[in-house]
């Protein structure tokens, strides 16, 4: 299974359809919410959500969304990375429910080499996230710095760092 891309790899217009999808559960959105200390009522409050919002349940809060997408994309195109450079942006078009299943997609806008050193190049997506009915909930955009060849040939391949099996000598 591949695990994210050298900067070779990448087309521009080349659309990743990540898979599989996630079923967010009332559990993965109120720890995460626990976790990042947003305790904004809307996502951890059933009573206040149903009573006082146009939406009469919780909703999953956007961060999360956004981060399971991120997530979702990292074997498809940032599973090789130098580095993160920049989320030039984020919408949060509709909003997710308790039981939705989030798929996501990425499209590569744009590539180019770095102008310091030649052995990476930097590369422009876009990813989309949906729900189970095609409603699109999520979009950001970002830049990726990806490795070339050269880089990975250098320092150890596709799997740097794995070690070697070693299986003890047979008894006797």
């Amino acid at each position: 299974m591949q695990f994210g891309r050298s900067y070779e790899e990448f087309e521009v217009g080349a659309v990743y359809k990540h898979w599989p999808g996630k079923t967010v559960t009332e559990y993965d959105d109120h720890l995460f919410c626990l976790l990042t200390m947003n305790h904004h009522p809307l996502h951890l409050d059933t009573n206040y959500a149903g009573k006082t919002t146009q939406f009469g349940q919780n909703v999953v809060v956007g961060n999360y969304i956004y981060s399971l997408l991120l997530g979702m994309s990292v074997p498809d195109v940032s599973g090789k990375a130098i580095a993160n450079l920049e989320i030039e942006s984020l919408r949060h078009v509709a909003p997710t429910f308790h039981g939705d299943t989030i798929y996501g997609e990425t499209t590569v806008l744009d590539k180019w080499e770095s102008s310091s050193k030649d052995d990476r190049g930097v590369v422009h997506v876009e990813t989309k996230g949906y729900k189970q009915d095609g409603t699109l909930v999520c979009v950001f955009r970002r830049k990726v710095m990806v490795p070339k060849e050269n880089y990975l040939e250098a320092r150890g391949g596709e799997q740097p760092g794995r070690p070697e099996l070693v299986e003890p000598a047979p008894k006797g």
